[in-house]
């Protein structure tokens, strides 16, 4: 994902989505490949960022002076940053396709995916963007030749979108954390792009302190991909999200509308993150179709060992020898 091939193979592999009415049934292992990768629900963040990159876009296209207005995609771990920066990403590689037709191979690169690395370091994190597109770097080139380099072959390769992901690795307030955030201004104002950052509860890190965290946050709005609510009004959006994963299983026994029904337990379970769920029922399937049961009841998601963050803020009641609760 974080070179140019690896990313338009991503982009451009079809969507995995559930079997369509009248289809031939799939086999055991069609179907547990089918649930490894499962689908990708279409949230209110990812509609949100899309809409927001989507202007942000136009309007980068025709400001020349300064650097062109950022997105920050934040929220805790497990709240499906990364899925939506990915599929954002992915619905602009796609539609640059339908108007141009091919990419890369000497043609153009519409979207640049890069990973701050640990502890990065303003030539770490060039590097990564030299590596995204194959730009040749030897050893004892310099800093300034590396990023002269890669404005040089983003602005060629036509790159419009470049995502810049776990930005909260950077401490500004760190003599390297500086550099690299200095590197990342540099850039957005020399590559004709607009710039989608995403990283864990951003707005508590040092990545907005100072002066340089100031500059952040004078071009850059916020996406928001919290947990989600039980209830928000008179809607119930965690429920809506178990409906759209809940009738994209493709398990032969399984009741219909059984999994809505365990909403309340499931959004304590999971405390309302997109990941810890989606991890539940994939897994709860997989068990499903291994045992034959064909299924997801309460009993097989209790069995389920889930991730630690989510073990943690899950205390279920028990009853007392007496039966109280």
């Amino acid at each position: 994902m974080t070179v140019w091939d690896g990313f338009a193979c991503f982009a451009t592999t079809p969507v995995t989505g559930p079997p369509a009415p009248g289809t031939p049934p799939r086999s055991l292992e069609e179907r547990l490949g089918y649930h490894s990768q499962f689908v990708t629900v279409r949230t209110p963040a990812i509609e949100a960022l899309a809409k927001q990159v989507r202007t942000l876009m136009v309007l980068g296209r025709h400001q020349q002076v300064t650097a062109r207005p950022s997105l920050i995609v934040t929220g805790p771990a497990g709240a499906g940053k990364t899925t939506a920066l990915l599929q954002v990403g992915r619905a602009c590689h796609l539609a640059h396709t339908r108007r141009h037709g091919d990419t890369g191979a000497g043609g153009q690169v519409p979207v640049a995916y890069v990973l701050v690395p640990p502890a990065a370091s303003a030539k770490t994190l060039a590097l990564e963007f030299a590596r995204y597109l194959g730009i040749p770097v030897a050893g004892r080139m310099s800093q300034a030749h590396i990023v002269g380099s890669v404005c040089h072959a983003y602005t060629q390769a036509g790159v419009r979108l470049v995502l810049i992901d776990e930005i909260h690795r950077l401490n500004p307030r760190t003599t390297t954390g500086a550099q690299s955030a200095d590197l990342l201004k540099d850039l957005t104002e020399r590559i004709g792009a607009t710039f989608v950052y995403a990283g864990i509860d951003v707005t508590t890190t040092a990545l907005f302190s100072g002066v340089r965290g100031a500059q952040l946050a004078a071009r850059a709005s916020l996406v928001d991909c919290g947990p989600f609510p039980a209830r928000d009004g008179g809607n119930e959006p965690f429920k809506d999200l178990i409906q759209a994963m809940e009738n994209a299983l493709d398990l032969r026994c399984h009741r219909a509308g059984s999994l809505v029904r365990l909403a309340p337990y499931l959004h304590a379970r999971t405390a309302g993150r997109i990941g810890s769920l989606a991890r539940l029922v994939k897994q709860a399937a997989i068990t499903a179709l291994v045992d034959g049961t064909e299924r997801i009841i309460r009993t097989t998601l209790d069995a389920v060992r889930l991730d630690h963050l989510a073990d943690q803020h899950y205390r279920p009641r028990t009853r007392n020898k007496t039966g109280s609760r």
